[in-house]
């Protein structure tokens, strides 16, 4: 007989091994259907196919390569095994945040995220492990805590002490790479095609890294490398040093180009030069020259602003502050060479030898808008006027001269103590964000080694600025600390954004309310479903499917499970959940009618009708839905007929998806 509930364990997702052959074998088909079998892709008719134009596996080509780079790839393409726990105690706003912290190693979060966000995320800012000597504490195929995994790979002795690595050869060089070169590829699915991924990194494996994602992410889609200059040292041999830099890449440089995307921020200084024109504006009693001479005045002060601003030194009868620009056209044309009366004495004014830099007409509706400036009489050539009210943005510079001390500081005084070396300077995170998604106020910002949480926090305040709806997902391993109060790192990062985000709250006043500032906590785990280790002990295999034996892991509830089951069938974490008291058990209502989810034990016949009857019910009251799916627990029935009695009654009802974990 035919099982009715298909179990979600057979499903891929995106970037997956088994999805990517999938995808080959149908590009494949559509060119060369005879190099495609029932099992998938005949390689050997391919090459057939191709003849002298295939390439032996032995071909050199360009590009960095090491000891391990092979496996470490197909790391990334394994299918998650974990699953995420829910901490709905160590979260804040629960119920309303689209925020996301996951404390565990990322590679298997990666993993588990790929299905539900591929293809979602606007931005991913990192600041891996520098490359110092030091040990690497990721492990790739780890989902369970880190102590506990140290200790079954034989990595602490019987006390729990750390064995260290002391291996000090070239392999330093790969093992970094190894530990990078999967996550950027699972992270690469998690991309928009218009989206940008920001690596930040210092000079141990600065060429390393751009090789790396010249491999992951194309050459073809670099754009930029960013130098950081923070605190130099005066006593070192060579240079004062203190350099970092900031890799970007984009997932599809030419999508960007087509689309004119350009990398903006505010002029430095800015605010400030327009508060002195509006002052002097003021001061002047609306009369231009003098306003004028007044904003001169004050920029002899010497302020601290962009450069080129400084030229914005008059102020017109609007009291809009203006520089002058040459209106020559660069080269002579036809269409550009006409008599330009002056608006007073009606007498051409003289034209340059190659003509006006705008057509008649684009020179008439400047003219009507205030943009020409003319001289006293027609025998001065007249200026093209900018206003300093259009120049508020520049195009991104690509160094960064900031201490690194400021951020120190700063979260020391939020946190009341110092507990976290080298914070990430919330201020140039949040201007790079906010500069590579042109300033999207619905951004989904990706940060997958959070360290204490700068990039939410940074996304905060992007928000609290433009009252945005930015959201982050950040994903920290749980690595150990020595204080009292914080056990990892991640602890540290969730306490950060509570208190930021409570300051933020108190600054903002009853515009808080509009804003997103809490989050959601998971933890990594291994699966809910308890694994069959061959053991029985004294109960047989007939007994243990004839009782429906419970498959949960001791502790686990269903609404771990709940979690678990989004994860596998591509739901984002936040989907809207909704719940109610079925059978015994919670009947979960997932996205509005989309999906249904019941995780009862021992379901009866009678029972099965309770379940199907509620499903139809709250299906019928939510509205049209495109095709409701439902999802039972595999071992969760009393017997084969109380599964068929509810397979067959929501057949009855239109719901064909039936799914089981």
């Amino acid at each position: 007989m035919t099982e009715p509930f298909e179990p979600i364990d057979t499903l891929a997702g995106p970037g997956e091994a088994k999805t990517n052959a999938q995808t080959l074998a149908r590009l494949v088909s559509e060119a060369f259907p005879e190099a495609v079998t029932e099992d998938g892709i005949d390689f050997e008719a391919l090459k057939q196919l191709v003849g002298e134009e295939a390439l032996p596996s032995t071909a050199e080509k360009f590009g960095l390569s090491w000891p391990g780079k092979a496996a470490s790839r197909r790391l990334a393409l394994l299918p998650p095994t974990g699953t995420l726990l829910p901490r709905p105690d160590e979260s804040v706003e629960w119920d309303s945040t689209k925020n996301i912290v996951i404390e565990g190693d990322n590679l298997e979060v990666l993993r588990l995220l790929r299905r539900g966000y591929a293809g979602k995320v606007d931005v991913i800012y990192i600041d891996p492990p520098y490359n110092t000597g030091s040990d690497l504490v990721y492990h790739d195929s780890r989902v369970t805590p880190k102590d506990e995994f140290e200790a079954q790979v034989g990595e602490r002795d019987g006390e729990g002490r750390l064995v260290k690595n002391t291996d000090a050869s070239g392999r330093r060089h790969s093992a970094w790479l190894d530990m990078m070169h999967p996550r950027l590829w699972a992270a690469r699915d998690l991309l928009k095609q218009t989206g940008v991924i920001i690596a930040a990194i210092d000079d141990n494996e600065h060429t390393n890294l751009r090789l790396l994602l010249d491999q992951v992410f194309g050459s073809e889609n670099f754009l930029a490398n960013v130098v950081w200059q923070g605190s130099g040292k005066n006593d070192a041999r060579f240079t004062s040093g203190g350099l970092d830099y900031m890799l970007i890449y984009a997932a599809n440089k030419n999508l960007l180009v087509a689309n004119d995307v350009r990398f903006k921020e505010p002029k430095r200084g800015y605010d400030l030069v327009v508060a002195a024109v509006q002052r002097s504006w003021e001061q002047s009693g609306h009369d231009s020259e003098a306003a004028t001479q007044l904003l001169r005045q004050w920029w002899r002060t010497r302020p601290d602003t962009e450069r080129g601003l400084t030229s914005y030194a008059d102020i017109d009868e609007s009291g809009r502050a203006f520089t002058k620009s040459d209106l020559a056209s660069p080269n002579p044309r036809a269409n550009l060479m006409y008599e330009l009366p002056h608006p007073v004495t009606g007498i051409p004014v003289p034209m340059h030898p190659n003509g006006w830099r705008l057509s008649k007409d684009s020179m008439e509706s400047a003219i009507a808008e205030g943009r020409i400036q003319f001289g006293k009489d027609h025998t001065t050539t007249p200026r093209y006027k900018r206003f300093l009210d259009e120049m508020g943005q520049q195009a991104i510079r690509p160094v960064v001269t900031q201490e690194r001390a400021p951020a120190s500081d700063a979260l020391a005084a939020l946190l009341g103590e110092k507990v976290f070396d080298y914070p990430k300077d919330t201020q140039v995170v949040g201007t790079w964000l906010n500069a590579v998604t042109q300033s999207d106020r619905d951004a989904i910002v990706l940060d997958f080694f959070a360290g204490s949480g700068s990039t939410g926090h940074a996304v905060m305040d992007l928000n609290a600025a433009d009252g945005g709806n930015r959201q982050y997902i950040l994903v920290q391993i749980d690595e150990a600390v020595e204080h009292a109060k914080y056990k990892t790192i991640a602890d540290i990062a969730r306490e950060r954004l509570r208190r930021a985000g409570k300051a933020i709250a108190a600054a903002q006043g009853l515009n808080a309310e509009t804003l997103d500032l809490g989050f959601r906590s998971y933890r990594l785990a291994e699966s809910n479903n308890r694994k069959w280790d061959g053991t029985l002990g004294e109960q047989s295999l007939e007994d243990a499917v004839a009782t429906a034996v419970d498959n949960l892991l001791p502790g686990r509830t269903t609404d771990d499970l709940l979690v678990e089951m989004m994860l596998r069938l591509g739901l984002e974490l936040t989907t809207r959940v909704e719940q109610k008291d079925v059978a015994g058990s919670p009947l979960y209502n997932i996205g509005s009618g989309t999906m249904f989810a019941h995780f009862g034990i021992n379901i009866t016949v009678d029972e099965s009708k309770q379940i199907a009857q509620a499903i139809r019910t709250w299906r019928d009251a939510e509205g049209p839905v495109t095709e409701a799916a439902v999802v039972v627990r595999d071992t969760g029935f009393a017997d084969s007929a109380a599964k068929l009695n509810l397979a067959a009654a929501l057949n009855q009802a239109g719901i064909t998806n039936l799914r089981s974990i």
